[in-house]
């Protein structure tokens, strides 16, 4: 037995990101979700967030929901409901702040996912905001 990936998870690795940056998912949200390191800028947050969604890792998606916005139920509630959805493709439309110095930043997206084989779109615009110095989602208004 050897002590490298497996088949299915190599290929995934190479495969490109679906947070929809053009990079391979090793190089691009990976990283994050197996806390390697932390994203620098909101923009890299919000799609980590995407590939968490997309890969089902509420851990990650509890973890990095800012505490000030974080209910005490949503990880039962997202226990519940991401199993149920499958998410297709992630556009970012728009940047404000959230750059490596910001404390603040907005990121406005459309994601496109599917439930029971119906699909929708879900046009946000999210605000984040630092917790000791990491980038943290603190909500989002939006359409889906």
């Amino acid at each position: 037995m050897s002590d490298g990936p497996r088949r299915g998870e190599r290929t995934r690795n190479e495969q490109p990101c679906p947070c929809g940056s053009g990079q391979p998912y090793v190089s691009c949200c990976m990283p994050f979700l197996h806390s390697k390191t932390k994203p620098a800028t909101a923009e890299q947050l919000m799609r980590s967030r995407y590939s968490a969604y997309y890969f089902r890792k509420v851990d990650y998606l509890v973890e990095t929901t800012h505490p000030d916005t974080r209910k005490p139920g949503l990880r039962k509630e997202l226990t519940k409901m991401v199993p149920q959805v499958n998410w297709a493709k992630l556009t970012v439309l728009a940047t404000a702040k959230g750059g490596r110095e910001d404390k603040v930043g907005k990121v406005e997206f459309i994601a496109n996912y599917f439930v029971q084989g119906e699909p929708f779109e879900l046009h946000e615009v999210s605000r984040f905001r630092r917790h000791k110095g990491d980038w943290k989602y603190l909500d989002g208004k939006g359409e889906g």
